[in-house]
C-alpha cells in the first residue's frame, strides 16, 4: 500500500506538467504499480501478463484515438443529419470494436491470471480511472482558487 501513495504522489505532480512525456510515463508507472498490487502477480504470471496488457492497451489507445480524431473535427450544430447519423454509426462501431477487444483479450489474459484476478484488474482500472480524474478536478480548483486570490490582491493594490 505504501508503494501506491508513493506512486500516487508521483503521479499528481506528473499531473502538473500535464501532458509532457515525462508525466504520461510517470502516470503510466503509477498505473502499473496499482495493477500489479492489486493482481498480487506472481513473477511467471507478471512474465507473461504485461506483453498482453500493454498490447491490449495499445490497441484500445488506438481505437479512442481514430474516434477522437473524427470528433474533433466534428460540430453536431452545424452537421447534416446525415453526417450526424454517420458519426453515431462511428460511436457504434467504435463501441463495438472496443467490446470485441475486450473479449478478444480478456481470454488471452484467462490463459495468463486467474477470473478473480482479471475481475480485480477491471476493477483496479477503473479506481485508476477515478483517481486521476478526482486529482485532475482537485488541481484544477487549486488553480482556480489560486487565481481568484491573485486577483483580490490586484485589486487591493488599484
Amino acid at each position: 500500500m505504501k508503494n501506491i501513495l508513493a506512486m500516487v504522489l508521483v503521479f499528481s505532480s506528473a499531473i502538473a506538467l500535464a501532458q509532457s512525456p515525462e508525466a504520461l510515463k510517470k502516470i503510466e508507472a503509477a498505473k502499473i504499480a496499482l495493477i500489479t498490487e492489486r493482481l498480487n502477480l506472481s513473477p511467471e504470471q507478471a512474465e507473461k501478463f504485461w506483453p498482453v496488457y500493454r498490447e491490449y492497451s495499445n490497441r484500445n489507445k488506438e481505437i479512442r484515438k481514430e474516434f477522437e480524431q473524427a470528433r474533433r473535427t466534428f460540430d453536431p450544430n452545424s452537421a447534416t443529419e446525415e453526417e450526424n447519423k454517420r458519426m453515431l454509426e462511428m460511436a457504434n462501431a467504435i463501441k463495438q470494436q472496443q467490446l470485441d477487444l475486450e473479449q478478444e483479450y480478456s481470454q488471452r489474459i484467462l490463459n495468463v491470471i486467474t477470473s478473480r484476478q482479471l475481475n480485480n484488474l477491471r476493477k483496479a482500472e477503473s479506481d485508476f480511472k477515478e483517481m486521476l480524474l478526482r486529482r485532475i478536478k482537485a488541481q484544477q480548483m487549486r488553480k482556480q482558487q489560486l487565481q481568484r486570490n491573485n486577483n483580490r490582491l490586484n485589486n487591493r493594490r488599484n
